[in-house]
């Protein structure tokens, strides 16, 4: 498929159509008694609730979604492209004051839910008489039943071919770790261009095995809504996991070869393993000890002995193959956005068997820039940029990028747009540098930056990344901007005290610098989460909210 010669995300949808048998299987909610959707099942329902769409708005009309990962999300955000519309996903798990926000804020004349549950969040901030509504289960509004109107008999089979690359496709707003979130213009264009860089990536693993992806990452990210259309491509078969609890025996059922996730998932897959490992002794402990030393040679191109080499086939049947065992069997690579990952969990991951490539991006640049290659991959680094975009380093250190994938601008947003975009390379806010087999390695953010009174700048990421890698340690926030030292709350369960929470800081501060090192801290037991608001949608701390609850006992620590 030449996907640089498509229009837009519709004909590259109803292209793949023709290229499958429409019986194949392509769907799959893993939710008890859901049934699996072939190709054939999704292109007629796309055309029916397309066909109702189109009569419900007008060309360019805001439609918005409001979703868990289920099989019908895909149909609803091709089905609105379809019938002209733009499709604008907001995540599940956003606050009352972020819904009415958006939908002031894009205006949508038609609005999608999945149940009652969904409109429940929704229905004060909206206008039943201006505002269409859409349900893939029966609501219940006021006592007026909205029936499932996508059992409706009779519709038209029509594909959008008035759809061009430099016309906006959806809107998504980053749910950012501060403030309102903004809403980012995409075009059909930029998320094929960076459709035709992933796939260039994913070709020497597709050639392995058929590609089964399990989803669990919400659909409203735009990491995995752009995730959507390369699986449509590699004509891949898509699970979406029950919930992030159930994810593990998810991956015993689905079997996936390729899964996208966020650095949280990894590093709390790290603890898992490594809790197991620590458990083992006698000579299961020294062949633990082999794999992960052995394999980290690999990773660095090393050269094994003939011994090693020995040694290594046996990691590699009783070792690396039962872990690869429990999540599935056939993975042939997890791939880690949306944030950075921690270098040691990536080194660890790889080592065990567990290939794991980190890429980076952002909502604006729809979004992947740059991705790690199966057969190189540099775990400190974040891969080389794709093909379709290029990448420069501005005189500050700071990531610029250019190339069709850059954003259309931020809705609503003139001022904003302009302080990102000149001369059409979109200002990342990340600082970073290309080695010399020209491969991206971030090394700070421009703005989550402590300065302390000495003028450092020091990156509060990296030391939380590194506390976080302690099994006792759950999550941790570091605060000290225009202060002496630093400080750290530190999330960890109820039988672990002070006392031994020091210890362990002690112990991480010998391997941090000194402006680095964490003088005092706060022991809480409440984690941050998405549902008190002190965690994004896709798992970052955001840092205002943290402070803002927290304050009072930083600040006592100095």
């Amino acid at each position: 498929m030449e996907i640089d010669k498509l229009n837009s995300l519709v004909e590259l949808y109803f292209k793949k159509c023709e290229e499958v048998d429409p019986d194949r299987p392509f769907l799959k909610w893993l939710k008890p008694e859901k049934p699996t959707y072939s190709w054939g099942d999704i292109k007629e329902r796309i055309f029916k609730l397309s066909s109702k769409i189109q009569s419900l708005i007008t060309e360019g009309d805001r439609c918005l979604i409001l979703s868990e990962n289920r099989p019908y999300w895909l149909i609803a955000d091709l089905a609105v492209m379809n019938a002209g519309g733009i499709s604008v996903p907001i995540f599940t798990t956003y606050s009352s004051n972020d819904y009415e926000y958006i939908l002031n804020d894009c205006k949508p004349s038609l609005i999608i839910v999945s149940n009652s549950d969904q409109f429940k969040k929704i229905k004060n901030h909206i206008n039943l008489n201006e505002q269409k509504i859409i349900s893939f289960e029966e609501i219940d509004v006021d006592s007026l039943l909205i029936k499932n109107i996508i059992n409706e008999e009779s519709y038209k089979k029509e594909i959008n071919y008035k759809l061009k690359r430099n016309m906006p496709a959806c809107i998504i707003y980053t749910s950012g770790t501060s403030g309102n979130p903004k809403g980012v213009i995409l075009s059909h264009g930029g998320i094929l261009s960076n459709c035709e860089g992933a796939v260039e990536l994913l070709e020497t693993l597709i050639k392995k095995k058929d590609p089964v992806f399990l989803t669990w990452l919400p659909l409203s990210h735009s990491y995995e809504h752009t995730v959507q259309f390369i699986q449509i491509i590699i004509g891949a078969k898509v699970f979406y996991a029950e919930s992030l609890e159930k994810l593990i025996s998810n991956m015993g059922v689905a079997k996936p070869t390729i899964m996208t996730a966020v650095p949280r998932f990894y590093q709390n897959l790290f603890t898992k393993i490594n809790m197991n490992f620590d458990k083992q002794i006698g000579f299961k402990k020294k062949l633990i000890n082999q794999t992960l030393e052995l394999g980290k040679k690999i990773l660095k191109k090393e050269q094994l002995s003939f011994g090693e080499k020995i040694v290594n086939f046996l990691c590699e049947k009783i070792v690396r193959k039962k872990i690869r065992s429990q999540f599935g069997g056939n993975l042939q690579a997890f791939v880690s956005g949306g944030g950075a990952l921690d270098q040691k969990i990536g080194e660890f991951l790889n080592a065990v068997g567990l290939p794991t490539l980190q890429g980076y991006g952002l909502t604006e640049a729809s979004p992947v820039v740059s991705c790690n290659l199966p057969e190189l991959v540099k775990v400190e680094s974040v891969g080389p940029p794709f093909r379709t975009n290029k990448v420069k380093i501005a005189e500050d250190g700071e990531i610029l990028i250019k190339g069709e994938n850059v954003m259309l601008g931020y809705w609503n947003l003139k001022d904003e747009t302009e302080k990102v975009i000149k001369d059409g390379w979109l200002h990342t806010g990340d600082i970073g540098e290309l080695d010399n087999n020209n491969y991206l390695k971030i090394t700070d953010r421009k703005k989550d930056i402590i300065v302390n009174l000495g003028g450092d700048n020091i990156s509060p990421s990296k030391v939380e990344n590194i506390l976080c890698l302690n099994e006792n340690i759950k999550q941790s926030f570091v605060y000290g901007d225009k202060k002496n030292y630093l400080v750290a709350l530190i999330v960890s369960e109820k039988e672990n005290n002070k006392e031994k929470i020091k210890l362990i800081i002690e112990n991480i501060n010998k391997s941090l610098t000194l402006i680095e090192k964490i003088k005092k801290f706060v022991l809480i037991h409440d984690e941050f989460t998405i549902e008190n608001g002190m965690l994004t949608p896709t798992l970052k701390l955001k840092r205002k909210e943290i402070i803002k609850n927290y304050k009072q006992q930083l600040e006592n620590l100095y």
